[in-house]
């Protein structure tokens, strides 16, 4: 017989039954005896040896009991490990944390501006209403050196293209301090994205909302006496949008040292708006003042309004600075990277909470 034994039909059912197989390097010692009807030969196993007779069964082995437990799992996790071995974990580029925590940022800020009816409609009533008031009292008393050119409502309407960018920059960056009072701004920071894709989020953000204020603005065009055939878009988008970029940065910057609304406006207000006014977009450089001349000129918001005038009246409209449309788009891009590089540093401060 090959070292089967017969069953025993006596034997409690419940008894848990005895693995079959080879354990390697197994020697055990005992005895035991047992009872049953069943007869059978001498069998050797890899067990022992045994005999087995019409009621009793002895029998002998020696071994060394295999491990069970935790360590029969730590030997066999070893063994899986030294016969593959796991494939090391991904790493994801920051690069595309960065990307994607400017791209939610920025489609934030314009979910917000379209949710929003009020912001859409004060895009347009605010700067109508301005443009149509201090141009009707200004038309009468405006006159150009050398006489002719066009009125004072097509004069002011570049500059005031400008001033919607300008003023939906500001009210748009507003929204960084009530990102730090609701704990937004913080999460964001903890995030796997990098404090230059929260500045580039919520700059591009606020840029976006402010040239889709100006483009509403500028369908007006035609009733300042520009036909939007002969505007030259490129350039208007990349004067406005640079403009855009560069006021918003700046609006970023004060927004993240500055804890409250109201401090907020009032530093925007004391140094934006007199920018604005002295940029050649209410009235043009005069010749006769030479210190007033210079401070237009330092100014970079004066580029703004020069490329714009270039953009929507021609190279040669009148209230253009001297130079070409490229040196304007150069100073605006030197005042939009200015921009980028002084929020980038006021983020290395930590916000107030």
């Amino acid at each position: 017989m090959s070292g089967r034994a017969t069953p025993n039909p006596n034997a409690n059912p419940r008894a848990v039954p005895v693995a079959r197989g080879p354990i390697p390097s197994s020697t055990a010692t005992g005895t035991g005896t047992g009872s049953g009807p069943g007869r059978g030969p001498t069998g050797h196993g890899t067990r022992g040896t045994g005999t087995e007779t019409p009621g009793t069964f002895t029998g002998t082995g020696t071994g060394t009991p295999a491990p069970v437990g935790p360590e029969r799992g730590a030997l066999e996790a070893g063994a899986e490990s030294k016969a593959a071995p796991p494939l090391p974990p991904p790493r994801s580029s920051s690069l595309a944390y960065d990307l994607a925590t400017a791209t939610v940022l920025w489609r934030r800020d314009l979910v917000r501006f379209f949710r929003q009816p009020s912001r859409l409609a004060g895009a347009l009533g605010q700067p109508i209403i301005f443009w149509f008031v201090i141009g009707a009292g200004m038309s009468g008393t405006f006159r150009m050196s050398g006489g002719g050119g066009p009125g004072y409502l097509a004069f002011f309407y570049p500059g005031v293209v400008l001033m919607v960018v300008l003023f939906a920059s500001i009210f748009t960056t507003l929204s960084v301090i009530e990102d730090r009072h609701r704990g937004f701004l913080q999460a964001v920071l903890a995030g796997p994205g990098s404090r230059f894709a929260l500045v580039l989020g919520k700059t591009l953000g606020s840029a976006s909302v402010a040239l889709t204020q100006a483009a509403l603005f500028l369908l007006l065009a035609p009733a300042a006496g520009i036909p939007y055939l002969s505007v030259s878009w490129p350039l208007l988008l990349a004067a406005l949008g640079l403009a855009a970029i560069g006021l918003a940065a700046l609006g970023f910057a004060v927004a993240w040292f500055v804890d409250n609304v109201q401090g907020y406006h009032a530093i925007q207000m004391t140094l934006l708006v007199p920018l604005w006014v002295v940029s050649g977009a209410m009235f043009p450089v005069p010749a006769d003042r030479p210190g007033f001349a210079a401070v237009m000129r330092w100014n970079p918001l004066s580029y703004a309004v020069s490329a714009t005038r270039r953009a929507l009246a021609g190279p040669e409209a009148p209230g253009v600075l001297p130079g070409s449309a490229l040196e304007d788009l150069a100073v605006c891009a030197a005042f939009a990277g200015a921009g980028l590089l002084l929020a980038l540093l006021a983020t290395r401060r930590a916000p107030r909470p």
